[in-house]
This record gives structure tokens, sequence and C-alpha cells, in this order.
């Protein structure tokens, strides 16, 4: 009891202390801002692009170096490095209120520590994982002079078409939830200040993540039923976490552009959510709305972005061009453009940049945290839990270490580039692990011999009698294929998602040797392979897996690391499929089998089942669930049950089982999916061993948004379900709720 007093006595000191630290920043706030011309204030909601570049920016760069003397920038994304920082960050304490520069990057995963790719480290369902690889791309990124990332990407995709899934946590809301906030808890740990942290953005708000054909950049349109409960509840997942800010997307929204989007910005995020950071517009998102054909010019997209919520223009030059006259004749009001700049100066001020502008740029620091060895451990063993076993025949896997002869071979077996993936920083290339080295140095007495059958993108055959000869020399062959690094990401969106080139024909021509295949497969999305999802014998899904990823592929091929990977999206087995989820919804004719199709919502040319279903993914044991009891069969007002049942490891080797529960409301106001998850848990077991997994449901866990957008639960019966995937359900009761 004495320790709970103690805590609780903590817990109040330090919330004490933290508003008292929000007082004072006001007050300096309010004192700075008193001093500033509306020139300088219009400055703070300005940011350009600095010495390294990433996108279509002006070359007048003497031209940018006399703004930030003259107070004119706020914040510049793209310079990277404690001396470049310093040296900009010299030029703006020369303007006249010496305010400094917030400097941004596009860290999302990892910065010279090269992490899976967002949408593999969802593969790993594991938060702790997840965080831990934000936080070290924030160590890294700070010790190198950043002071925020334009990361967590928190869009629900549905459509791997879309180039930017890749980025994202896959198709759920429960589970993209969980992993906004890990990542934001990740970026900016237990304080914004801490030089071991940077400034997390969530973006893109909102809705991007739906673009109609998957295609990047696209217009959005949805209602707002399902904008609230499929694609808003990461957003306010990660500004419950604390994300310091948000960036809008670049799509339109039922017709508006995110951009000048008063819904989104002002009535929900600062408004019903009461959100306190700032906005950041993606890299011109504020002058694209004259092509939209939603802003005359120019100076009309400033006006309808700031009175909009949009606080500060990402390389738009909008605000820095236009801003000020709009204040002056009256089209934006001076408490609009206030509150942009208060917003701003808060989190450098939280930053602790006006008392230390160079506390971000130490030398030291930056050579001892880039060299730190204990990063690459890191890196392995999130890559490890990424890593999705999605087939395996008669346990081909894990392979032996006795005196086999093992054929690696494909166009990605000895790439270093293709295992980073998008969107790396100052990751070191020579550093990466391949696929083949990995094997090659985890092998034992297995003899190795390599061929790479074709180049990245397999455009020729040319090298495939070699690769055939090789491998019918050996006993066991491992093919790796899949996209290149460059087919996912941003501006990446592809109409066809089958592997690229000829490399099923690879597949085809080494499979006529007879020998067992293990395909490994690279990818930033969800591909269509039907041929080696027939015929490998296994197969495991690495997706662009980082730095460690060849000794991560490695490892669970040898049966080092014993996978535990699910996966977070759904694999179709077509393009005709898409969009599609496990959350579908039935119709009023669903398919009730595939032979049964007749006037039903089903293809005449394929079945409605995915190839492979979200929460899918295999390990070398067995597991048995067993026993589920409902503390409760009826549920009333406020009551919690719980439900609870055994799960047990029925195979050979330890192993970890990622349990799901979803549910089902049978009967509402709005037609619920088939399946929503609801909780997941990792169990770990020995062999034989067996464990009473339990998880809470209460009336928040049963509610949704209706078609007024009220949030509640309604009274009926719902179906509960747990199991190891969507596709997989080993246990299901029924729950009564009353009112």
């Amino acid at each position: 009891m004495k320790k709970l007093h103690i805590a609780a006595a903590v817990a109040a000191s330090l919330a004490v202390s933290a508003h008292a630290q929000d007082t004072q920043i006001d007050r300096k706030v309010t004192e700075l801002m008193q001093q500033m011309t509306v020139t300088e204030k219009v400055g703070q909601l300005h940011q350009l692009s600095g010495r390294q570049f990433t996108g279509p920016t002006s070359s007048n760069y003497a031209d940018k170096l006399a703004d930030i003397r003259a107070g004119k920038v706020g914040s510049m994304l793209n310079v990277t490095g404690v001396a470049d920082t310093r040296e900009i960050q010299a030029l703006a304490l020369k303007s006249r209120l010496k305010i400094p520069l917030l400097f941004s990057l596009d860290v999302i995963h990892g910065y010279k520590t090269v992490f899976p790719v967002p949408l593999g480290e969802a593969a790993s369902w594991d938060m702790e994982a997840i965080e831990l690889s934000a936080h070290i791309a924030a160590k890294e990124a700070a010790a190198a002079g950043i002071h925020w990332t334009f990361a967590p990407m928190v869009d629900v995709a549905r459509d791997p078409r879309w180039g930017r899934v890749m980025e994202g946590a896959g198709e759920d809301t429960y589970l993209g939830s969980q992993i906004a906030a890990a990542r934001v808890h990740g970026f900016q740990g237990k304080q914004l200040g801490a030089t071991d942290s940077v400034m997390a953005t969530a973006k893109h708000f909102a809705a991007y993540g739906a673009a109609i054909a998957g295609r990047d950049y696209n217009a959005v349109d949805m209602s707002e039923q399902q904008l609230h409960e499929v694609y808003l509840p990461p957003f306010k997942a990660a500004a419950d976490a604390g994300a310091a800010t948000f960036m809008n997307s670049f799509n339109t929204l039922n017709g508006i552009p995110a951009t000048g989007n008063a819904m989104l910005q002002r009535d929900i995020l600062k408004g019903a959510w009461n959100y306190k950071g700032f906005v950041v517009s993606d890299w011109a998102s504020v002058r694209e709305m004259v092509p939209h054909g939603f802003a005359a010019d120019l100076s009309d997209a400033a006006v309808k972005a700031i009175n909009a919520g949009s606080d500060m223009d990402m390389e738009g030059y909008a605000y820095s061009q236009h801003l000020e006259a709009a204040v002056k004749a009256g089209k934006v009001k001076m408490e609009v453009l206030d509150d942009a700049v208060r917003r701003v100066l808060t989190k450098k001020f939280e930053l602790g940049l006006f008392d230390e502008p160079y506390r971000y740029s130490d030398a030291a620091r930056e050579k001892a945290v880039l060299g730190d060895a204990s990063h690459r451990a890191a890196a392995l063993d999130v890559a490890q839990k990424s890593i999705v076993l999605l087939k395996n025949e008669n346990k081909l896997l894990p392979l032996s270490r006795e005196a086999k002869r093992i054929a690696v071979i494909g166009p990605l077996a000895d790439s270093q580039r293709d295992l980073e993936g998008g969107w790396v920083v100052q990751g070191e290339r020579a550093k990466v692990v391949s696929i083949v080295e990995g094997i090659r140095s985890h092998a034992g007495k297995a003899k190795i011999s390599y061929a790479q059958a074709c180049a990245p993108g397999c455009a020729s055959s040319a090298g495939f009698a070699e690769a055939v000869a090789t491998a019918s020399r050996s006993d066991i062959i491992v093919l790796a294929v899949g996209e290149t690094w460059d087919m996912s990401g941003e501006a990446k969106s592809r109409t066809d998602i089958t592997l690229p080139g000829q490399q099923e024909a690879l597949f085809n021509a080494l499979k006529a040797t007879g020998k067992p295949i293990v395909v490994v497969m690279l990818a930033g999305r969800p591909l269509v392979f039907n041929t080696i999802a027939d015929k490998a014998d296994a197969i495991v899904y690495a997706w662009f897996p980082g730095s460690e990823g060849g000794n991560a592929v490695a490892n669970v091929l040898f049966g080092d690391y014993n996978p535990s990977g699910k996966l977070p999206i759904t694999f179709p087995r077509s393009v005709g499929q898409i969009p599609l989820s496990y959350a579908q919804y039935n119709t009023g004719r669903p398919v009730l089998a595939d032979k049964n199709i007749t006037y039903r919502s089903a293809y005449i040319d394929s079945p409605n089942t995915p190839r492979y279903a979200f929460g899918h993914g295999l390990s070398y044991t067995d597991f048995k669930y067993s026993g589920l009891a409902l503390s409760s069969a009826v549920m009333a007002g406020t009551q919690k049950v719980t439900l609870s049942f055994d799960l047990a490891n029925s195979g050979k080797v330890e192993g970890t089982e990622i349990v799901q529960l979803y549910l089902r409301d049978m009967v509402s106001s709005v037609v619920r999916p088939l399946k929503e998850l609801k909780g997941f848990q990792k169990v770990r077991l020995k062999p034989g061993e067996t464990r009473r997994v339990s998880f809470t449901i209460d009336r928040d866990t049963l509610s949704f948004f209706n078609s007024q957008l009220k949030w509640g639960a309604e009274a009926g019966e719902f179906k509960l379900m747990v199991g190891s995937a969507s596709d997989d359900i080993r246990l299901e009761n029924t729950l009564q709720l009353t009112q």
C-alpha cells in the first residue's frame, strides 16, 4: 500500500511539473509573438528543402540562405548531419529575433541502421519491437542534427496496387492503431527535447490509403461512416500517444483536398480531438490545390489552406509569397495566423531549441550513436520477427546443416540494395547482408552454390541454363525473387502486381529439376504469385528486411529462429479481387461455397477467398486451441466479460503464436463486417507447454459508428472468434449484450 501511495505521489508530482512547464512555455511563446512582425510570423510557417533533395525544388540556394538569415524560414527538410545542421542553424540565429529552425527528414524505417519497411515490421505484430525500431531510428537521426521525422504513416490501406502500402501497417484499423501509438512512442521517447528522440508526424491526414484504383495522389470518395470507423482511428491513436505533428495528404476527400479540408483539420483534429500540435502540408500540397481545381491561384491556395487548419507550408511557397498580403487584406484573420505560429513555436520551445539551438548538433554524440553496434542486433531481431512463413509442405523447413548441397539462385539472392527497400536515408550499402551471404555464414557443413540466373527485374532468361545446371547438382534450391526496391513506395503504383519480368518462368525451369524449392520473396507489398503458391515446397515472405536481412532469412531457413510473423494485409489471388480485406461485409446473396455461386456475390472465374488471408503465418511447431469459456454469456451496462481459452504447443520445438480475437455483430442498425479484429497476444510456449490466454471484452469493444456517426454498442448477439488467422478460426462462442 505504501508503494502505491508513493507511485501516486510521483505521478501527481510529474503532472504538476508538466503543467508548470506548459504554462511557462505558453508565456514565453506569447512574449515572443508580441515582438514579431507579420513577415516573421509567416516565416515560421514556411518550410523549404535544403542540400539534399527528394523532389522538385528551386535551385536558388543563395536566396534561401538569405531568407533564413532574415527570419523568413521556420523549418528545413533534407539537411542532415551535425556539420550542416549547425551551419544552417547559425544562419537562423543571425535573424532579428534569433528563432531557431526545425530540421526535418523522412526517417521512415531507420536512419543509418536500416530496419524492415514498416509493412514488414507490422507483420511482427510486436509493439515492443516496432517501438524499439522507431526509437533507434530517432536516436540516430537526432544524433545527426534532426529534430523531426515525417513518420509514422498510419494510413489504412487495402489496395496493394498503391505503392505506399509499404510505409504503413496494412489493412486493419485495430492493428494499425496499436502500431501507430507504438511508433509515436518510439520516435518521441519519454518527452520531447530528449536528444535520443525526434518529433513524430502522423500522416497522411486523411484517407490517403483509399486512393481510387490504388493510384498515388488520386482522389478518395467514401462515406463519413467509413471514414470515422476505418480510416481515422489510427490517427486518433497517434494523437492520443502525443504525436507532435500531423501531415495532411495529397488526395481529395469527397471532392475537397485534404490540405484545404476544414472538416478534417479544424472540426475533427483541432476541434473534437483538441489536438495541440501543428499540421504540416505534404510536399507542395498547398500549391497543388490549384491543379486540383479547388484554388484559383497560389494566393487563393494559401488562404484556403491556412483557414482550413494547415499550419506549415512544405515547399509550396504559397505562404511565403502570399500569406502576409492575405492577412493585410482581411482574407486571413490575425488570430488564425497567430494560432498556427503559436503551435510551431511551442514545439521549438518544447525541444529546448531556444535555450540550446545546437543541442542536436553534437559531433561526438553523432559519432558514438551512429557507431553503436547494438543497433544492428536490434535490426536483426526486428527483421526475424517480421518474416512470414507462408507455406511449408512436408516440413521442408527448417533446412538441415548436415552435408547437403544447397543451390541459392535468383535475381535478388545476392542483392544488397533490394533488401533495404525505399526511403533509405543514410544506410551503409556495403554493410547490408545479402541472402546468399547470410546463408553461407549459417550453412555449417552444407555446401552452398550460387547462380544469379537473371539481373534484378529479370528481363532476360539468358542465365537460366546455368541456374538450372547449378540446381541440378544440388539437393535443395533456395530461390530469391520478388520486387526490386524501387517498385514499391511513393509514386510506385502498379496495375500488375505479379512477379516482374521472367521470374515465374525461372521458377518453372527450376521446378522441372524435381528438386525441392524454398522461395524467399522480397517485396514492399502483397504480390500475386499463384504458380509459386501452388507448386513451391516452402515460401518465406521476407518483405524488404533491412541491413540484417540476409542473416534474418538464414536464421529462419535453418531454424535458428522459429518464424512467428503474421500477415498484416490480405494477399489476393488476382488484381481483379482488389480491394480485398478480411473485414468484408456480407451481402443479401452471400457465397455459400465456391461451387455454389449462381446468382451470388461471387466471381465466375476465381474463388472469392484470398490467396493468403489477413493474420496468416506458419510456425515450425503446432498450436492447439481448446477450452473456450466466457465469464458471462450476457453483458449489460458497463460490465466486462472475460474470454479465456487454453493454448498448447503440441509440436516439438519452442515457438510463438499470435492469437487473434475477432467478433461479428450479428444484427445492427448498420451492417457490420463478417469479422473485426479486436485483440491479439503473442504467446511463447515450450514444447508441451499449455497456457491459459484471456481477453477482456467491454462495451467499447462492441461499439461502432452508426449512420449518424455516434459511437456506441447496440444490444444483440455477438459472435466471438479466436484463431490463428482471420480464416483459421479455432474456437467460437456467442455473447449477448443487453442495454
